[in-house]
């Protein structure tokens, strides 16, 4: 006798509140064995359209790209490695016979490039975007600048995405954005006084985290900013996948948790889906297929000043008309 849906989102809430079971593979397992799971996409749900995902070429960038072909979507691999990127599109070939897959250059981190990158998809013939995936991550282990100068994970996880996307946003009419972030900014309240950490002692992991939070709580401003286009714009979290990222920034916590990671496909499935079942509902958190909640501790609530402060923080340093 199947158990009734209260009882089933009960059961998904316990797993989320609770974090390391709903965060590890075994979330995953028992949700997936509910009846509460929402459906997988239709097959050929993404014939026909475009994405592109960033940070392609490993780990969840990869398995995103997969399943966005898989689903029969035109896949762009937006990597840094032109080398790395060719060899990951061979293997994406092979994976999925019919595949159409190509690779652009691009380092997220750098504005100049990302204005190029910008530039030269009209060159390579992309005319439309209708899913656009910002996954490149990094967590330097020691307080990094990026080339214009800017503290490196904020720089590649909010200032290049928004600007991309900016950029990009004529040509994504109706289209969806999907920032990748993290469980970790859960433990961080937003730092609109300090976004280029400067102050106190540099922490890789609360560098991350911080900048994660920032992408979170940037949605409703940037579902606003791009409303007239029709843009959705969410973000999803893969909960704890064992991904190359992970060995080489948190080995021990990797060496310790190992046995109840999920692998790449596991941690990338909410993006994918969201991506080929395009739910009406956006601007929110994600994670197994499910809206979530952006606070688990009352001390990283956000006020609305502090977020337009993030924001106008954001639209200098990218040069971005604020309206």
């Amino acid at each position: 006798m199947p158990l009734p849906d209260a009882v089933s989102s009960g059961i998904d809430t316990l797993l989320d509140r609770t974090v390391a079971p709903g965060f590890t593979k075994v979330g995953s397992a028992v949700r997936r064995r509910l009846p509460t799971w929402p459906a997988d996409p239709a097959p050929g749900a993404l014939v026909g359209r475009t994405g592109l995902v960033t940070g392609a070429s490993s780990g969840l960038g990869t398995a995103t790209a997969e399943g966005l072909a898989r689903l029969g979507a035109r896949v762009v691999l937006v990597v840094r490695d032109a080398g790395k990127g060719a060899a990951t599109a061979r293997e994406l070939e092979r994976a999925v016979p019919g595949a159409q897959v190509s690779v652009a250059t691009c380092d997220g981190s750098d504005l100049d490039d990302v204005r190029r990158f910008a530039e030269q998809l009209d060159v390579d013939g992309v005319e439309r975007v209708d899913v656009l995936v910002h996954n490149a991550g990094a967590m330097p282990p020691q307080r990094t600048e990026s080339a214009q100068g800017h503290e490196q994970t904020m720089a590649l996880h909010v200032l290049g995405p928004v600007l991309m996307t900016d950029l990009l946003s004529p040509r994504m009419t109706g289209g969806r954005v999907v920032l990748v972030t993290s469980g970790g900014m859960y433990g961080q309240r937003l730092r609109a006084d300090d976004p280029e950490y400067l102050q106190g002692e540099y922490s890789p992991t609360t560098a991350y985290a911080r900048s994660k939070r920032a992408q979170v709580e940037l949605l409703p401003v940037l579902l606003r900013r791009w409303s007239n286009k029709r843009i959705r714009v969410d973000a999803t979290h893969p909960g704890w996948a064992d991904t190359p990222g992970l060995d080489s920034s948190l080995p021990a916590f990797r060496r310790l948790t190992r046995p109840f990671l999920r692998d790449a496909e596991d941690g990338a499935d909410t993006t994918v889906w969201l991506a080929g079942a395009d739910p009406e509902e956006t601007g929110r958190l994600w994670h197994d297929r499910r809206p979530r909640p952006t606070h688990l501790l009352p001390t990283t609530r956000t006020g609305d000043v502090e977020r337009e402060l993030m924001w106008e923080w954001v639209i200098k340093q990218t040069a971005l008309s604020p309206s």
